[in-house]
């Protein structure tokens, strides 16, 4: 079972070190320490293992360091920055595995960025040796980098004329959208073996400064200074810390404080449920990792990558919620209303990630609203996200709750926005804005099945005596279909509107590289995944498809 829960004590790969508002996130790979058998981790490259560790540096930099404005990202080795992801672990990876990783990796990067763009924690990279593939798309995430000017250092995605697949972290779209590298430019940087060093790497902007080597790690801290000098987190201010999660694992069962999940392999299902809060709003500073939106973001981030990689055969998944919709609605309200308080801000933030994470799964998502029922605000975008949400009309018989209820509040409508820049509102009612303007009228209500159908908030409206039979046909159906082809359907609709560079690296990218690793070209005997390293050349199929 692979485990997404570490913390610095544990880490293998990477070293922390801070000095007042830079800190120094190195790379020193401990190539005997893999995730699994089989493959050695030379030339500081990476495995899933290797990346587990960066996602959870870059989540506690954010929480439990608020004084840190810059962070710097390199090597701790000599002559050597990252060679990309392991080769070898990818050539016996299976193909799922193989996308599920691109994918991770890709979200770290994502929130690498998203920490520079909103939350004043500002990366850039230091460059001293090779960087390539990988390593390159690693500094890419990053808004500025530095490279060592010598005849040892260069950057390359040299994917295609090595490898015969497409670098799989972002590193093409952020080549041309973000660095602005002119096409035919980019075009022989990605398709050329021996990449690019010195001053001609900064004339092309695949770099922004090159210095002599002796002076690269003094250079990148007085450039760290400067970007912390713009920051607007507070010097002073005192963090929280990321406590391990409390997880149980059954067989058919995982639990965490206020997430549980049932695992039903007959219907290929996994149900959600999701708890409310039991107690008013109190300090975050107060509650630390136990304030009630950071440990649903936490618990629920943790058991989507559980899933992707640990449940794979369990296709849809199913979000239920529970406990007071006024409670959970008071939340929101004290979020939307501390917006400007750091940590807060990086709460918010962190709800926002893990939604993207449900939104860029393949799994089918249906969201059940019952009596009991919580989708209010923040837990309301669990259903928004939902390839389908059912809202049991009127009450059950023989129970005495009340009937079911949603809440819209204000973080549905903009703080907790989708990859493509829209809110989940906005891209749902994409051609009809006044509708989208309208809903802010019905903010602090509890609005019932009817409205919330003839609101378009909910698309299927059951009554007592249909419910049951409804959601069983349908959570079975979906159990029928090709998983392959609902993956194409829901990435395909879940999407419209306007792209961003992240839409674009899960959209077009996630499509092409998942295409591509199952090419006899790349994966089958003679291709150049399965020899790479072995001294033969790959046999190409050479037509184009």
């Amino acid at each position: 079972m692979i485990d997404f829960r570490t913390e610095p004590a544990r880490y293998c790969h990477w070293k922390m070190t801070f000095a007042g508002p830079v800190a120094v996130l190195a790379m020193d790979v401990d190539e005997h320490r893999g995730l699994a058998e089989g493959y050695e981790l030379k030339l500081n490259s990476y495995d899933l293992g290797v990346d587990i560790e960066l996602y959870d540096a870059t989540q506690r930099l954010r929480f439990e360091h608020p004084e840190v404005r810059s962070v710097i990202l390199t090597s701790a080795k000599e002559r050597i920055f990252c060679a990309g992801a392991n080769i070898k672990m990818l050539g016996q990876s299976s193909h799922p595995f193989k996308v599920n990783f691109c994918k991770f990796t890709n979200e770290t990067r994502n929130a690498i960025e998203d920490a520079t763009r909103n939350s004043g924690q500002f990366y850039m990279t230091a460059i001293g040796g090779p960087c390539a593939g990988g390593g390159y798309e690693l500094a890419l995430a990053t808004d500025y980098i530095m490279m060592a000017d010598d005849g040892s250092t260069s950057v390359s995605l040299p994917e295609v004329p090595l490898l015969a697949v497409l670098p799989g972290t972002g590193g093409l779209t952020r080549l041309v959208d973000k660095r602005g590298v002119r096409r035919d430019l980019a075009d022989f940087f990605c398709t050329t073996e021996e990449g690019v060093k010195g001053t001609r790497a900064v004339d092309w902007r695949l770099v922004d400064e090159v210095v002599p080597r002796t002076q690269l790690a003094d250079s990148a801290n007085q450039r760290a200074l400067q970007f912390a000098a713009n920051s607007s987190r507070p010097p002073d201010a005192r963090g929280i810390t990321l406590t391990p999660l409390r997880r149980t694992i059954e067989d058919r069962t995982i639990t965490y404080d206020h997430l549980k999940i049932e695992l039903d392999r007959d219907r290929a299902c996994a149900t959600l449920l999701v708890e409310g809060p039991a107690e008013p709003v109190e300090s975050p500073l107060a509650r630390g990792c136990d304030f009630w939106p950071l440990a649903i973001a936490r618990e629920l981030d943790d058991a989507i990558l559980h899933l992707r990689f640990n449940e794979e055969a369990l296709r849809t998944w199913v979000f239920r919620t529970e406990g007071d919709c006024a409670l959970a609605a008071s939340y929101d309200a004290f979020l939307a209303a501390n917006a400007e308080d750091w940590l807060v801000r990086e709460i918010v933030l962190y709800l926002k990630r893990t939604l993207k994470r449900v939104d860029v799964s393949a799994r089918s998502i249906f969201a059940l609203v019952e009596p009991g029922s919580c989708f209010a605000g923040s837990l309301l975008e669990l259903a928004l996200a939902a390839d389908r949400a059912y809202m049991l009309r009127g009450p059950r018989a023989g129970d005495e709750a009340s009937p079911a209820r949603i809440a819209l509040t204000d973080l549905n409508f903009g703080p907790l926005a989708m990859c493509n820049g829209l809110s989940r509102l906005e891209s749902r009612f994409l051609r009809e804005p006044d509708q989208y303007r309208n809903l802010r009228a019905r903010l602090g209500e509890q609005i019932d099945a009817e409205a919330a159908h003839a609101l378009g908030l909910i698309g299927f409206a059951p009554d007592d005596l249909d419910w049951d039979d409804e959601v069983r046909l349908a959570i079975e159906e979906r159990a029928a279909f090709s998983g392959d082809a609902l993956t194409g359907l829901e990435a395909s609709l879940r999407f419209g509107g306007p792209e961003t560079i992240e839409s674009k690296i899960f959209a077009r990218l996630s499509a092409w590289q998942n295409w591509i690793f199952q090419r006899p070209n790349a994966v089958g005997e003679k291709g150049a995944l399965k020899l790479y390293g072995t001294g033969r050349r790959p046999e190409f199929d050479p037509r184009r498809v």
